[in-house]
């Protein structure tokens, strides 16, 4: 457990995640390739810098390679940039089979991670909120 804002946050760690071996290193050559917003967006949250989060880059769930991912909270976070275009069919049926595993998909799309990073932290911490807080942002105790 830890504090968002004063917020108590409720874990919720999604284990034994289905795993795609061979996308091991196809995952490693996206963290390698230095997509800019994303690596903006790392700095600002690795090492734990985000509230103590700890947050995988490139992580490989099933068939797909998620951007980040939260595994305290089985909370994925991707980044939408110009790769999405066009896409909107195979981004549906991917967020369906992450949510079908009990994981929520958070985005943030390129131009706001590139010119108001300040205000897409202070959004994922009150999505955080919202959706993990055991009581939502109303306050009070949270007894587990």
């Amino acid at each position: 457990m830890f504090l968002i804002n004063g917020k108590l946050i409720v874990l919720n760690p999604i284990l034994n995640l289905p795993y795609n071996p061979k996308l091991k290193v196809r995952a490693k050559e996206h963290r390698r390739s230095e997509n800019l917003p994303e690596v903006f967006f790392w700095m600002r949250v690795n090492k734990k810098q985000f509230h103590g989060i700890d947050f995988d880059r490139q992580r490989v769930i099933g068939n797909y390679i998620v951007d980040f991912y939260v595994k305290k909270l089985g909370l994925v976070i991707e980044i939408d940039g110009s790769s999405h275009d066009y896409k909107e069919e195979y981004d549906a049926q991917r967020e369906g089979f992450l949510v079908s595993l009990g994981l929520k998909v958070y985005r943030i799309k390129v131009k706001d991670v590139m010119l108001r990073m300040a205000d897409v932290i202070v959004g994922l911490e009150n999505y955080i909120i919202a959706e993990y807080s055991a009581d939502g942002c109303s306050g009070g105790p949270i007894v587990f």
